[in-house]
């Protein structure tokens, strides 16, 4: 099977199911953030595993956050009530559940938060926070997508608590390697 189809050379792309959509289509544009969110996140897991031994807790949790990555990208591709909806697994509260459980995991290692701190810190923490503000924007996306057509209510939650988490594991990742957090100076206080 060749990788290239041809079918999108006129600007379009294909939904789960049948139906054809601009590539610029605010549907697109959600689930295509989430991809973009997701090789983030395999950046953070690509500097979690150079340089010495990887941090196993993160590796497992970062692993499962990008097949949940795949399963919100093939929601968001999937209109409510298509004749395809039936053939994928929608996020639900027991995906939101389990993703507060591990920021609260994360949250017992991390300092405690006492402000805005300047995003960086070790690679993988960096890595992290640039994962987090592509969470944020797929975000803003899936409200786009909410204000015009049908979307799962899950997944607008599921990605809001990913920004969370991700974050938190930055925050966790720094004080593991001893890197201290930079607080934002407010001017005037410099």
């Amino acid at each position: 099977m060749k990788l290239y189809t041809k079918t999108g050379d006129d600007g379009s792309t294909g939904l789960y199911g049948p139906e054809r959509v601009s590539k610029t289509h605010v549907r697109v544009e959600a689930y295509g953030t989430v991809d973009e969110l997701n090789s983030a996140v395999g950046l953070a897991r690509a500097h979690n595993a150079a340089g010495g031994p990887p941090d196993e807790e993160l590796e497992a949790d970062l692993e499962y956050l990008q097949n949940a990555l795949f399963d919100v990208g093939a929601d968001l591709a999937t209109r409510q009530g298509s004749v395809s909806a039936s053939k994928i697994s929608r996020l639900d509260d027991q995906d939101v559940a389990h993703m507060e459980a591990m920021i609260d995991r994360y949250q017992e290692v991390a300092p405690v938060f006492r402000g805005f701190v300047h995003p960086g810190g070790t690679l993988t923490a960096a890595a992290l926070h640039i994962a987090r503000t592509i969470a944020r924007r797929a975000e803003r996306e899936v409200i786009r997508l909410a204000e015009v057509e049908e979307i799962n209510p899950a997944v607008l939650v599921y990605l809001n608590r990913t920004s969370d988490l991700l974050f938190v594991m930055a925050r966790a990742v720094n004080q593991r390697s001893g890197v201290s957090e930079h607080a934002w100076l407010v001017k005037g206080r410099r």
